[in-house]
């Protein structure tokens, strides 16, 4: 569901776009110029990069390193119809629709679908190798809730090979400029030119967006004549999370804090499996190839209990999957579950899943002999910055790629292994249509500096660790895999209050990628939680125990 000023807890302090009088610093500082502003560095970001260089100057800004994205860390694989003999369109598009409950927006759906080969293609030529059988043939797995092997991966590490594949591109383009360690703190809109912007206001305008270089501290104007938002998710507002623990959400927090539309936050994707080991953070991901492949869940009593819950058993889409399991948690008073592929052979688990395998031994567990303990983490949001069927969002000049946008392929849930060849797809048709329109823009000079002054102390540190601590624990208790009113209404207080106290510190220290991260934070969980109160029913990957499912 949209966001609107119509829901009767609608709270305005969180829509605003800086809460405070922006005072300019009359020193100089750097301001960059280039064609294409890209912020995040996954397989939309860079993708996106590599089909727009060769025709402008292309500016990177990576949180972290080149492989710090959820990119690098998606073992089962990417979707694609290449088994033209069993499988076809229709087929992976009936999947996908299933899959989001029905509420997956067709053309999106058969966009992708339809597009998948040709980006496949396009990967491939990039480097990116995929596992093959002794024919030659795509060696192809099945993932819940497809109907047709039609999984390319490499190994159990498939998104870290496109990952690395794709980083050697960009290092090797003379027109892409690599920003490490640099952080996003506001895309720049008319709002910085004075002008009063609402949700409303039509024509809204992306100029760039100040970067907070992290080895200076010193926040930076880079303009552009188009910006892309590729900036993942935000499951790291989740206290278990297999994300890597930057997906804090910036990309939507700064889009909705700029007046554009987001969509769809109530649907957070529980990865049913991932590795129980308690004080890891983000958790082991154990990818659903290994259920495709047969491996069977079971309770701590060792006995099976998906034919319970449905037909699929544990290839059922991976919303039914993990309220199965939360269920059988609650149930049983217990923690965790099992996988178990003991019963496979030995040889060819370690060759199919030769990293799960590794990791797993160091924490005393040989997965061809003992059971697996997992219990679900947040993997994956379905919602986020609205898009049209180029990636451009409702701010002009901006376009959204990969997970922070909403292009309306998911619906309610993902269906497994669609998100990387979204994410390509879209980067694909957004590039073609900036290229269409980049060399009418121009840059915005008038654009002012970023407020640089004050400091953090120690004890701002310590309060705004305290405070993401705080958060996690709210969306974790209340938010999470089965909702309630009274949680939700709980979260929104708790939410409330630690806005109040962050805009304060904010407004009194200096741009840090710390208390930028924790403004992100509350502004995610506040419209996840502010979505999941609008949706008056249980649908996909929001349940709600005061709508419970109708019976079909």
């Amino acid at each position: 569901m949209e966001s609107n000023r119509k829901n009767p807890r609608y709270n305005p302090y969180l829509c605003i776009t800086v809460n405070r009088k922006l005072e300019y610093n009359k020193h100089s500082k750097m301001v960059q110029r280039f064609d294409f502003l890209v912020i995040g560095s996954g397989i939309a970001g860079m993708s996106f990069a590599l089909k727009v260089a060769d025709h402008g100057k292309v500016a990177l800004i990576c949180k972290a390193g080149l492989e710090e994205a959820n990119t690098y860390f998606a073992q089962g694989g990417i979707a694609s119809v290449t088994n033209l003999a069993v499988d076809n369109f229709e087929k992976h598009i009936e999947d996908t629709m299933i899959a989001g409950d029905w509420l997956s927006d067709r053309a999106a759906v058969e966009k992708v679908v339809c597009g998948a080969p040709e980006q496949i293609k396009q990967l491939i030529e990039w480097g990116v190798q995929f596992d093959k059988k002794e024919n030659g043939e795509f060696d192809l797995h099945r993932e819940g809730g497809h109907s047709e092997f039609r999984i390319l991966h490499h190994k159990d590490n498939t998104g870290a090979e496109i990952q690395t594949s794709l980083i050697r591109a960009v290092e090797n383009h003379p027109n892409i400029t690599i920003f490490k360690n640099h952080y996003a703190v506001e895309i720049i809109t008319q709002h910085h030119l004075g002008i009063i912007v609402t949700r409303h206001t039509p024509g809204i305008k992306c100029f760039g967006a100040y970067i907070l270089d992290e080895e200076t501290g010193i926040v930076d104007t880079f303009l552009s004549k188009v910006t892309v938002m590729a900036t993942g998710g935000c499951e790291a507002v989740y206290r278990n999370t297999t994300n890597p623990l930057v997906a804090t959400g910036d990309g939507i927090a700064m889009v909705y804090r700029a007046k554009g539309i987001v969509k769809d936050m109530e649907f957070i994707q529980f990865h049913p499996t991932a590795l129980y080991h308690p004080g890891d953070r983000p958790c082991f991901l154990i990818t659903e190839a290994m259920r495709g492949y047969g491996a069977v869940l079971r309770n701590l009593a060792g006995e099976e209990f998906m034919q319970k819950y449905d037909p699929r058993l544990s290839l059922a889409p991976r919303d039914i999957v993990a309220r199965a399991i939360d269920s059988e948690m609650k149930l049983r008073g217990e923690d965790h579950v099992y996988l178990d592929v003991t019963h496979k052979n030995p040889e060819e688990t370690k060759r199919h899943f030769p990293n799960i395998y590794q990791h797993c031994l160091t924490l005393g567990i040989d997965i061809t002999k003992d059971y697996i303990p997992v219990a679900p983490a947040a993997h994956y949001l379905c919602g986020g910055i609205k898009v049209d069927l180029n990636g451009q969002s409702s701010i002009r000049r901006l376009y959204a790629l990969g997970e922070c946008s909403c292009t309306g392929l998911h619906g309610g849930n993902r269906l497994a292994s669609n998100s990387l060849i979204e994410a390509i797809v879209y980067a694909d048709a957004a590039a073609r249509h900036a290229l269409e329109c980049f060399n009418r823009y121009e840059y915005n000079t008038d654009v002012p500096e970023w407020n640089d002054e004050g400091t953090i102390t120690n004890e701002e540190r310590v309060l705004i660790t305290q405070s993401m601590k705080e958060v996690n624990q709210i969306m974790e208790c209340y938010v999470g895999i089965v909702r309630s009113n009274l949680r939700l209404i709980r979260a929104w207080n708790r939410l409330d209050i630690l806005y109040e106290e962050t805009e304060r510190l904010f407004k009194s220290c200096k741009a840090s990628r710390e208390i930028c991260e924790l403004r992100n934070m509350i502004n995610i969980g506040y419209l996840i939680t502010r979505q999941a109160m609008e949706r008056k029913e249980s649908r996909g990957l929001h349940y709600t125990i005061d709508y419970p499912p109708v019976k079909k």
